[in-house]
């Protein structure tokens, strides 16, 4: 079993140039453990992402404005990652830790919606989407920016010299 971690990690590294994501055990929730990354490569820092306004047909502070729930807002928010990533001569891949704040969804009792954000972010990250996967912290928060924002995301990705 110790071989079989070890060549993962060595395959993982060769396929990311330096980079290691470690696994996170007995789990196949999509996320590393930790990240190492190289002294060769230089940190890029996002800052916090909200959803943008996807239809101007609503109120401002309707959540329906942003993507509705907290799955659409989650999709609407990782898409706007990828975009300024992209920018960045970047791609998802290239995320190495996530911070995710979640407000309580009023559908929910006020608790956040962890489904609804299981399900968008799948569709970026893991097997059927890439398998690079970030270290990530999630939380609750009492609120955003505005009180129709259910998601924000920021991200740190690594750019190898």
């Amino acid at each position: 079993m110790v071989a079989v971690f070890s060549l993962n990690t060595t395959l993982i590294q060769a396929n990311e140039q330096g980079v290691i994501r470690h696994p996170v055990a007995h789990s196949n929730v999509p996320v590393s453990a930790a990240v190492e990354v190289p002294a060769s490569a230089s940190l890029v820092y996002l800052s916090g992402k909200l959803p943008p306004l996807i239809d101007s047909s609503q109120p401002s502070d309707s959540p329906l404005a942003y993507g509705g729930n907290t799955k659409g807002q989650t999709v609407a928010v990782l898409t706007a990652i990828e975009k300024t990533l992209a920018d960045l001569g970047l791609t998802l891949g290239d995320v190495i830790k996530m911070q995710v704040f979640l407000v309580g969804d009023p559908a929910l009792d006020n608790k956040m919606d962890l489904a609804g954000f299981t399900e968008g972010y799948a569709m970026f990250f893991g097997a059927q989407a890439q398998s690079n996967l970030p270290a990530r912290t999630l939380m609750q928060v009492s609120g955003l920016a505005n009180k129709a924002f259910l998601v924000e995301i920021d991200v740190i990705a690594v750019r190898r010299n």
